[in-house]
């Protein structure tokens, strides 16, 4: 009978009440930079893993790296003024 449990947790997992809330949704629109960084930090690391290595690469790397970190900057000052969530 368990699985009928389970079958249920994932059918009511997406249930209209679980949506997020609108203040959920505008902390997601305010970090959304910071996110978008993180990805181009990612997307940066993996192109270094699948090639050999070049100066390029580091550079692409190390300025996806200072970006992420700008932006994580720029939201920590915001939420420290208080107009982040």
């Amino acid at each position: 009978m368990s699985h009928i449990v389970t079958v249920q947790e994932a059918v009511t997992a997406f249930a209209d009440w679980m949506e997020p809330t609108d203040a959920e949704l505008d902390a997601i629109e305010l970090e959304m930079p910071a996110i978008l960084a993180d990805v181009d930090l990612v997307d940066a690391e993996i192109a270094s893993l699948e090639t050999r290595p070049a100066e390029l690469d580091a550079r692409w790397t190390r300025r996806a790296r200072r970006k992420a970190l700008a932006t994580r900057v720029v939201l920590a000052n915001r939420a420290g003024c208080g107009e982040a969530a």
